[in-house]
């Protein structure tokens, strides 16, 4: 069956994304309603667009305008408050909260109350009732999905592990476009290089909160509420590249990363398609070594075949090139390689012999250089 979907936001930031993914497949979303601010001509394209069965706009003003922008569509529309109440209760699997703002808070706790699962881009709901807000969901049974990119990757690198197995948690940030000034130039910044930053696209308040990092100390608040983890084990790591989104570090000392590249369809398309994966084809670059930054990374020698290179992975191949690393793994040390028997010269087929290694003495080819400028020797044969 279809996935019914309600989209609150729908001409924001989050809300044109979302859109891009619900139109791309149409068999599997279905959209029940769409819901904006005072733009009346392009809440009815988003409408008409994704086929939406009702369209809300809070500006009671654009009422008029917003049915006639939809007319002859077959599509309900309504404006004002209550219109949007009534987007955020219809019947639906979903309901996207990408309402920015305070506006945000009573149609999503409308979802919540109405029993919706919720997709969570909206910081207010959890920032200013976050205690209320969570407890409402959990009496209502509503699983509440975390929509942005550092929360996002959190709850996937935290999968179904407990809470209070998590030693900590930390959330990355870009540092903004201004990580590498000084406070007296921060201090005499311009509107235009607030909202240049480095890595996304968003909307002009979030992107002027991740300039000055407030938006940080708001995701942490959120990351509290949210995984219901206490304040002192949360954390914050600058990470300009923003490859790595979020860090889980279990009680075990085992580490999960949630990686992706910095656009907001990642996260989008897994909320949209929880518990499955979407097949999005997202733009820009794959998520590679290049991309991520990791020093000293390269492309594997692909020219030359790996086991199972070619198809036949757990094969003939395998089995043969198996045999072959066996016989040919000991080259170079004396007397070859352990428990194998001599295929050639004197000696052919005995079981090869070692001699202890004497003190200070090295395999024949073995070479020493620093690994990238750690210092730490790696062996070369």
């Amino acid at each position: 069956m279809p996935t019914r979907i309600t989209l609150l936001g729908a001409t924001g930031s989050i809300g044109r994304t979302t859109s891009d993914l619900l139109a791309a497949d149409p068999e599997r979303f279905h959209v029940e309603a769409v819901a904006g601010g005072r733009d009346a001509t392009a809440l009815a394209a988003v409408a008409r667009r994704l086929r939406a069965r009702f369209a809300a706009l809070a500006d009671p003003a654009g009422a008029q305008a917003l049915a006639d922008a939809l007319a002859g569509s077959g599509i309900e529309s309504g404006a004002g408050e209550g219109a949007v109440l009534e987007a955020a209760q219809r019947d639906a699997d979903l309901v996207v909260a990408g309402i920015a703002g305070t506006a945000g808070l009573r149609p999503t706790d409308a979802a919540v109350r109405a029993g919706r699962t919720v997709a969570l881009a909206n910081k207010e709901c959890l920032v200013c009732a976050g205690a209320a807000f969570m407890a409402g969901a959990r009496r209502a049974g509503v699983r509440i999905m975390p929509m942005d990119s550092e929360h996002n990757a959190v709850f996937q690198a935290l999968g179904r592990h407990r809470v209070d197995e998590v030693e900590r948690m930390i959330l990355t940030a870009s540092g903004g476009p201004f990580r590498t000034w000084s406070a007296e130039r921060i201090a005499t910044a311009r509107r235009e290089e607030a909202l240049a930053h480095p890595n996304y696209a968003m909307g002009t308040k979030v992107t002027v909160d991740s300039a000055s990092m407030m938006n940080k100390g708001l995701e942490l608040i959120e990351a509290h509420h949210l995984f219901g983890i206490p304040a002192d084990r949360l954390g914050v790591l600058v990470h300009p590249q923003q490859i790595v989104h979020g860090l889980v570090t279990f009680a075990d000392g085992a580490m999960v990363a949630g990686m992706g590249m910095p656009d907001m369809i990642v996260p989008i398309a897994h909320c949209l398609g929880y518990p499955d994966r979407l097949e999005t084809r997202a733009p820009g670059r794959p998520c590679d070594h290049r991309s991520a930054g990791f020093r000293g990374a390269r492309p594997g020698p692909l020219s030359r075949p790996w086991p199972g290179h070619g198809g036949d992975a757990g094969g003939r191949l395998d089995a043969d090139g198996s045999q072959r690393r066996q016989r040919g793994g000991g080259r170079g040390l004396p007397g070859g390689a352990p428990g194998l028997r001599r295929d050639s010269g004197p000696g052919r087929g005995r079981p090869v012999r070692h001699r202890p290694r004497r003190a200070g003495e090295r395999p024949a080819g073995y070479r020493c250089r620093p690994r990238h400028g750690l210092g730490s020797p790696v062996a070369r044969p």
